[in-house]
């Protein structure tokens, strides 16, 4: 069987079963959730996860040095801030073809420390060597209190899901470029240079009404996947309540829509709050309730009826992810 036959996500599973079963001090261990998760005494858990991305089909051709160093770092924070964590410290693995201009490496590098620098964190190591095509793995560290800590698993029946900012965002962006159509500064930089919301995820966990939270850097679709998996819980979504971008001349209000649900590269962040404490997550942030968690299954109501969400998205070695050409 080859790993095409699989896709990321069943790779990752098959990988983290031969792995040798962690304890002691690793709460969260491998294939588990966003971050790893270590008791390191004290009043903090210490959050780890990494992040690998690919010229060729994580960076559109038409960003600069300073962009992909500031979406290499942001992917990694997006993480961080999923557990509602506060950063820090990311260091950044660079393979460099031996033919990069110094110039393109110095825009670069300064790309990933103004976006460390603006989540209040830096970048404190990494590593360089010689590669065919630019690629950059992150690693990015955080801290949050024990008895904040949030994970994948955790929401109930009968919560409600919220989702912040407008998911389909960079997908949008990349639609509009790719067909020449005129895009707000707003949505290409959703695409260009994305924000994870690090305030928002601590905010929302300080508030202590989030039952459960990830971010949706792989689409909506594929993520409520992932955390009605973890959690044992089915999800029913309102089509009418999802946060889609005003429209965009040229774009069809399906293809917004459809970007909404199954497109990638949005840091926005999908949580579950109970019903009972929406007013105390409303005081922590702005986000749009577009659905409640059920016993099982994943399924979108629509003006035709209701029907099961598939497990589309962003997702390596499988033929959902977009090669960005533009």
């Amino acid at each position: 069987m080859k790993v095409s036959e699989l896709g990321e996500r069943e790779l990752i599973s098959h990988i983290t079963k031969s792995l040798t079963k962690t304890g002691g001090n690793v709460l969260v261990g491998a294939g588990e959730d966003d971050c790893a998760v270590l008791d390191i005494g004290g009043e903090d858990y210490l959050l780890i996860t990494t992040d690998m991305l690919h010229r060729k089909t994580d960076f559109p051709s038409r960003m600069s040095g300073w962009q992909i160093g500031w979406m290499s770092v942001a992917v990694n924070l997006s993480d961080i801030a999923s557990k509602g964590a506060r950063p820090i410290g990311v260091l950044m693995a660079m393979g460099i073809p031996p033919d990069t201009e110094l110039a393109f490496i110095d825009e670069l590098v300064k790309g990933m420390d103004d976006c460390a620098s603006r989540y209040s964190t830096g970048i404190i190591g990494g590593d360089t060597d010689s590669h065919d095509e630019l690629t950059i793995t992150g690693t990015a560290l955080g801290l949050v209190r024990k008895e904040l800590l949030v994970h994948r698993r955790g929401a109930k029946q009968g919560d409600l899901v919220c989702v912040t900012g407008h998911p389909g965002m960079a997908g949008t962006a990349l639609l509009a470029l790719d067909r020449g159509l005129p895009v707000g500064n707003e949505v290409l930089k959703a695409l260009f240079e994305p924000a994870p919301r690090i305030n928002e995820g601590i905010a929302l966990t300080c508030s202590r009404s989030v039952s459960s939270m990830m971010d949706i850097s792989d689409g909506l679709a594929l993520s409520l996947h992932d955390m009605s998996k973890a959690g044992d819980i089915g999800f029913k979504i309102y089509e009418s309540r999802l946060p889609v971008l005003p429209k965009i001349k040229g774009l069809k209000n399906e293809e917004l829509l459809e970007a909404a649900v199954y497109s990638g590269g949005d840091f926005e962040l999908l949580f579950t709050v109970s019903p009972d404490k929406i007013r105390e997550a409303k005081k922590a942030c702005q986000f749009t309730v577009i659905g409640e968690v059920i016993e099982k299954g994943i399924i979108i109501e629509r003006a035709g009826g209701v029907e099961t969400l598939k497990a589309r998205g962003y997702e390596h070695f499988k033929d959902l992810v977009p090669i960005r050409k533009i």
